[in-house]
C-alpha cells in the first residue's frame, strides 16, 4: 500500500476515533429537572397543556443519547423522545441539555418540602410562598425568548399559545403573585 494511501487511512481511522468520542460524550445520564408534557415522541420548552399530552414527572430517569437540530435525544423508561429547543435557542444545546436533564434527582428535594408545595408540584400547580425551584419543578424553566434571566422579578408562562401567566417572586425568590385571566388561573394556581 502506498505511503500516501497508508497516511490517508490513519486519518480516516483517527477522525472516526474522534467522531465516535464526541458521540460518546454527548451521552449522559441524570433525572428529569421539572414535570414537563410530552406527545409521546416530543417534548417543548414552551410545556404546553395540549390535548393528548401527558406528564412525565419530575425526577423521572433519562438518558440523554445525543443531539440533533434543535433538539435533545433522550431514552426514557426505554422509550426515545425529544425534547425541542423550541424557544431557548440563545441557550448552547449541551446547556439546554443540563437545565432539562440534572445529575441529581429533585424527587429527593420534593420530598423534604411540606405537603401543601409537594401537592402543588406533583399536580403541575403553583401557589404563593413557592421558592423559584419549585415553580421551575412545578411548571418547568420559563423560555428564554421572554425570560433572558432566571434573576428576574417576572417569570412569564404559557399554557397554551392564548393562555399566558406570570409568576412575580420578591426580593428573597418566593412567588408573591401569579397574574392570569381566571381560566388559566384555574388550572395553575392551586388553593
Amino acid at each position: 500500500m502506498p505511503i500516501r494511501s497508508m497516511v490517508s487511512l490513519a486519518v480516516v481511522i483517527a477522525l472516526a476515533a474522534c467522531a465516535n468520542a464526541a458521540r460518546a460524550a454527548e451521552q449522559f445520564t441524570g433525572y428529569l429537572c421539572c414535570n414537563m408534557r410530552t406527545d409521546g415522541s416530543w417534548i417543548s420548552d414552551i410545556n404546553y397543556a395540549e390535548n393528548g399530552k401527558t406528564v412525565i414527572p419530575a425526577g423521572t430517569p433519562v438518558k440523554v443519547l445525543g443531539y440533533g437540530r434543535q433538539r435533545v435525544h433522550i431514552e426514557i423508561g426505554g422509550k426515545k423522545q425529544a425534547i425541542g429547543n423550541d424557544y431557548s435557542r440563545d441557550l448552547a444545546l449541551d446547556a439546554f441539555a443540563k437545565r432539562y436533564v440534572v445529575a441529581e434527582s429533585p424527587s429527593d428535594k420534593l420530598a423534604q418540602y411540606p405537603k401543601p408545595v409537594q401537592d402543588a408540584i406533583t399536580s403541575m400547580r403553583l401557589r404563593k410562598g413557592m421558592s423559584r425551584e419549585q415553580v421551575l419543578m412545578a411548571v418547568g424553566y420559563p423560555v428564554t425568548s421572554e425570560n433572558p434571566s432566571l434573576d428576574a422579578k417576572v417569570w412569564h408562562y404559557w399554557l397554551s399559545s392564548f393562555a399566558e401567566y406570570r409568576v412575580t417572586f420578591d426580593e428573597q425568590g418566593l412567588v408573591t403573585e401569579i397574574d392570569a385571566d381566571p381560566d388559566t388561573r384555574d388550572k395553575v394556581v392551586m388553593q
